[in-house]
């Protein structure tokens, strides 16, 4: 079952949508998952519909919601800033709790991408989060930007484009906006992945914003509850090495699968049998559904 609904965040509404395992019995509270969408993209037509879509499969309640600046919700379009993204994974937290479906005290957060940044620093400051499923998530921002500019050529290009936007906004007071693929490149063949709902371009802020992002400073305040980092082996988007990192400095118990054969959307159709095998092997493990299959 599918519940399109609208929540509050900071005096913002945000869009969202609500997935209620079928099986569900009268009065009966399930565990359940927060899903964030990606870098400037959308909970629908989107990875973040594919996860949610799949938890609800597995026996979870879900809900996938559009940021604010994103998708339908209220905001500034484009205007992300990552720790507003927090507070929203946050407020969409105690919305959850309230609602009759849910076991407050066993709601989870999976993000991918930009979302599991977002996921593991809420987590870091927040002990409300059962759970945490990263993936091909980031924790180190400077550092995953060098990674997708890693000649001498394109961070020179790419640190110009942040320098010049920074002057732009003290000199005019506006913002300078670039394509998000100046930000966040993505090979041809990987875009058919994004929403037709994703935006294409982006403030100069939402880049800064990122590159000043550490989710990986709150990481081991995590612990003692579990965490998932899973990567795609050869990721073309997002360096594996970031959750490679957030695993070393991240407490017990976390655990680090890496995948190989996709790159950075491991639910994409070729691949999504496999993914979703070992993703319920974890949630059976960790925070198990009593409508699982």
């Amino acid at each position: 079952m599918e519940e399109k609904l609208t929540f509050m965040s900071d005096g913002l509404r945000l869009s969202a949508v609500l997935h209620v395992p079928e099986g569900r019995k009268p009065g009966q509270k399930l565990p359940a998952f927060i899903v964030l969408h990606g870098f400037v993209g959308s909970k629908d037509e989107s990875h973040a519909e594919i996860q949610a879509r799949m938890l609800e499969a597995m026996g979870y309640v879900a809900l996938r919601f559009d940021f604010r600046c994103c998708g339908e919700s209220e905001g500034e379009r484009a205007q992300v800033r990552c720790f507003d993204q927090v507070a929203d994974a946050k407020n969409a937290l105690t919305f959850l709790q309230a609602r009759e479906e849910v076991d407050p005290k066993q709601i989870g957060v999976l993000g991918h991408s930009f979302g599991a940044a977002v996921a593991v620093y809420a987590a870091g400051v927040d002990e409300r989060f059962a759970c945490v499923i990263s993936s091909c998530g980031w924790g180190h921002g400077e550092r995953k930007f060098r990674g997708q500019h890693p000649t001498p050529e394109a961070w020179a290009k790419f640190t110009g484009l942040l320098e010049q936007g920074r002057k732009h906004k003290q000199e005019t007071g506006k913002s300078m906006w670039i394509s998000r693929f100046d930000a966040v490149p993505i090979p041809e063949h990987l875009r058919k992945n994004l929403s037709p709902k994703a935006i294409m371009e982006i403030p100069v802020e939402t880049a800064w914003s990122m590159y000043n992002f550490r989710a990986e400073d709150v990481v081991a305040d995590i612990a003692p509850r579990p965490i998932l980092f899973f990567h795609t082996a050869n990721d073309s988007i997002t360096p594996t090495e970031q959750s490679i990192r957030m695993y070393e400095k991240a407490g017990q118990p976390a655990e680090l699968l890496l995948v190989t054969g996709t790159s950075h959307f491991p639910l994409s159709p070729a691949d999504a049998p496999r993914t979703k095998t070992i993703l319920k092997g974890w949630l059976d493990k960790f925070i198990p559904s009593p409508l699982g299959q």
